[in-house]
């Protein structure tokens, strides 16, 4: 088996490394959702510099002052900091001029789940650690060492670094969030340790998304490669198995179980309006709720779990916006694997696996539309293919329920095109009137577009040549996953 290697992440590999070799005081953010890669970012610039700094780590625990105290201290002892030149803090003062010191000493510090100082009963440290980056700052190239924060919760970190009344505002040097892998680095990963077939790509890309961490889970559990119900059995259904309470650790954990009710709902129901998630909520509960509203507004806005797309052209206000769950592996989790999972001490479970196997082909369906989109614009972005795209029209429906899956624009040359998606090439040739219509549709309300060269596109994840003929025969240019993930890695 090969062994696994750093994958993708070279822009900001190229970053870190220009910071760290700067050789001078710095105060760095990196943000991004938990396991997708902080940490090893920082690992892997620190391995390719052949650094030699002292490191001090700590993940930040969501505690009480005693709690940190307690974590800090703890992770002096493993990190061998010596106790003469740097006592144990007993206190959040002594705690930031710990920092100050051994960030004078050279010392990389690197403090994980940085949110957590966002909690009430911080403040004090939050002033505290200004005025020792403030002192920090001033020796400039005298200070050989840095502070680098991760955290996983966007707002509270905007809350604690960003915001004009906060204590640290304007003091961070330099700022890398990292996003999913592109498409081209999951490639990569299943060409060296799997095989990059389209039904492959699908069915991981819907469960994991583009974290890194997941796909190293599959690999040192050897199923990346593995069948599909192999690969649920391993991952989530034995009692070994690493992702089984990943999902309560992650959300539940920040949320605290006030949420999950409406992440369940969008999740299994995605698309919905408004007014339908808040009856359906009401209605499960029993009771009449008024906070539906809030708890989705925390959702979108503080959480990045829930986003709400609007009608074609919408302004911001519209009120037939839509919403759905922004994550893959929790989209998965909570509509297909949920609940089989939670059941494994009283049904058999090569049951519970054919149970989530089908559940998880509905969540394809509506996965493969969003990979699709993806690919378009990783493509485009690398120079690679026929189309190029100045920007993507994301959804589009109206009072005729007028759906397209993809609306894709290059404003150059003048051309729009539009296409279908669908996990079953059976349901694509069958619905390939109802796509014209859509299109016509969205020609009729937007006229802007009518005089342009117009292309149709129908997709799949695998076509064979006599659904390509047939969708060629209806002026449909045919394309599977083969052929939008050809040179991307």
């Amino acid at each position: 088996m090969a062994d696994w290697k750093f994958y993708g992440r070279r822009g900001q590999l190229a970053d870190l490394e220009r910071m760290l070799g700067r050789r001078r005081w710095f105060f760095a953010k990196v943000t991004g959702r938990r396991r997708i890669g902080k940490t090893t970012l920082i690992q892997q610039s620190m391995q390719e510099l052949g650094n030699r700094q002292p490191v001090f780590y700590v993940q930040v625990p969501d505690a009480d002052s005693a709690g940190l105290l307690s974590a800090v201290n703890d992770a002096l002892e493993t990190f061998q900091v010596p106790a003469d030149r740097h006592p144990r803090p007993t206190n959040l003062l002594q705690l930031a001029k710990l920092l100050e010191s051994m960030a004078e000493e050279g010392y990389i510090l690197i403090l994980d789940e940085f949110q957590y100082f966002h909690r009430k009963g911080y403040e004090e440290f939050c002033s505290y650690l200004q005025a020792s980056v403030d002192r920090l700052e001033t020796k400039g190239g005298k200070v050989r060492g840095g502070l680098i924060v991760l955290g996983s919760i966007h707002t509270e970190m905007v809350a604690l670094l960003d915001d004009r009344t906060a204590p640290l505002y304007n003091r961070v040097t330099d700022t890398i969030h990292l996003t999913h892998l592109d498409i081209g680095s999951i490639l990569t990963i299943l060409e060296e340790h799997a095989e990059p077939t389209p039904e492959r790509l699908l069915f991981l890309w819907t469960l994991f998304e583009g974290v890194p961490k997941f796909y190293r889970d599959l690999y040192e559990q050897d199923v990346l490669g593995g069948e599909r119900k192999t690969l649920l059995r391993r991952i989530f259904f034995e009692s070994s198995s690493p992702l089984r309470s990943e999902a309560e650790n992650w959300f539940l954990r920040e949320l605290r179980g006030r949420y999950d009710v409406i992440l369940k709902f969008v999740a299994r129901n995605p698309g919905r309006m408004h007014q339908e998630i808040v009856q359906a909520i009401r209605e499960s509960s029993g009771t009449a709720d008024t906070q539906v509203g809030g708890y989705l507004k925390v959702l979108i806005e503080r959480f990045s779990l829930i986003e709400r797309k609007l009608p074609i052209f919408a302004p911001p206000n519209a009120k037939r916006s839509r919403y759905y769950v922004t994550d893959n592996f929790l989209c998965s989790w909570l509509a297909a694997l949920a609940n089989p999972v939670s059941a494994i001490a009283f049904r058999p479970i090569d049951e519970l696996i054919e149970d989530a196997d089908q559940r998880l082909e509905e969540v394809e369906g509506r996965s493969l539309e969003k990979l699709v989109g993806q690919l378009y614009e990783e493509r485009s972005r690398k120079g690679i293919g026929d189309f190029p795209i100045t920007h993507r029209v994301q959804g589009f429906w109206d009072k005729a329920d007028t759906e397209l899956d993809l609306v894709a624009i290059d404003e150059t040359t003048e051309t729009i095109r539009f296409g279908s998606c669908k996990r079953s090439p059976k349901k694509l040739m069958s619905e390939v009137n109802h796509f014209q219509q859509h299109v016509g549709r969205f020609l009729q309300a937007m006229p802007r577009y009518q005089g342009w060269k117009q292309q149709f596109v129908g997709i799949s994840p695998v076509l064979d040549s006599a659904q390509r003929r047939f969708l060629t025969s209806h002026d449909i240019l045919p394309q599977d996953l083969s052929d939008l993930t050809r040179d991307l890695f």
